[in-house]
């Protein structure tokens, strides 16, 4: 395999450090699976899921409802640890490093791998507290300059045409759609290297969700990333990669988009696209 173009990618976790090229890599691959299980007490929610999700395009989760879809998201940054029941095995490497390593922070760990939800939540605060929310906590207030960098996440997530005169107004008081691209904004303010998007537009309507559409395709321009979505059409319209996710937590296929949706290799797969279950 391919060593990482960047020799020197270190993650600061406080004390310790994570040097993200200690295992050799594909160039284009950011975030790997390896024979990765995850349970929840007893119950088995992802089973066996091998996985290489490519940097700088946008990676589509698609399957029924209780698949794991979520499940396996919320590995990548380890956002499973805040759950007590939840025990995760197997391998999952990010540039190389294996995040579930004893050195590893989890907080750092997010910084580099940030997270939208499926509901817009924003902070009670103004919408420039709001993006600025990340980089004061990381202590980078002298560091940077906060206006510079809140306007640039309002760039990047389509919202500073329509706050820049407002940013001391409440995060609270706008739509739908732009309380959830204040949340893209807040999350890349922090400059990470992967969006983790758990079906970011279920909660809006057509004309917010495409806005949203639209800026997941524009964010591929910096950022890797990945999106769980319901939503087929969604899915088939976004995304580079499509990984197909069935009962059991058991991912049945992953590869091109145009390949799964047109010609895909399992019959599970064609069936839950074209309606017969799911």
């Amino acid at each position: 395999m391919a060593t990482n173009t960047n020799d020197d990618t270190i993650i600061t976790t406080g004390v310790q450090q994570i040097n993200t090229n200690e295992r050799n890599r594909p160039d284009e691959t950011v975030v790997e699976a390896s024979d990765l299980d995850v349970y929840y007490g007893h119950d088995r929610a992802i089973d066996d899921v091998s996985i290489e999700i490519p940097e700088k395009k946008v990676t589509a989760i698609i399957g029924p409802s209780g698949c794991g879809k979520s499940t396996f998201l919320r590995c990548i940054n380890r956002m499973n640890d805040q759950i007590d029941v939840a025990r995760v095995e197997g391998d999952l490497y990010f540039h190389g490093k294996n995040v579930y390593d004893d050195d590893v922070d989890p907080v750092a760990l997010r910084r580099k791998i940030g997270m939208v939800f499926q509901k817009p939540n924003p902070f009670p605060k103004s919408i420039y507290d709001n993006v600025a929310y990340g980089l004061r906590v990381q202590g980078k207030d002298d560091e940077v300059d906060l206006d510079e960098a809140v306007e640039r996440a309002l760039r990047g997530a389509a919202l500073w045409d329509e706050v820049n005169a407002k940013l001391d107004a409440s995060g609270l008081d706008l739509s739908g759609g732009q309380q959830q691209r204040l949340c893209i904004a807040r999350a890349i303010a922090p400059d990470p290297e992967v969006i983790l998007m758990d079906e970011p537009a279920s909660a809006l309507d057509p004309i917010a969700t495409s806005k949203i559409e639209d800026l997941i395709a524009d964010l591929t321009q910096d950022y890797t990333v990945v999106i769980v979505t319901h939503n087929m059409q969604q899915a088939a319209r976004l995304s580079d990669k499509t990984a197909v996710f069935l009962t059991g937590g058991e991912l049945v296929e992953f590869d091109d988009t145009t390949k799964i949706f047109e010609n895909p290799n399992d019959q599970r797969v064609e069936d839950y696209i074209t309606g017969k279950f799911g």
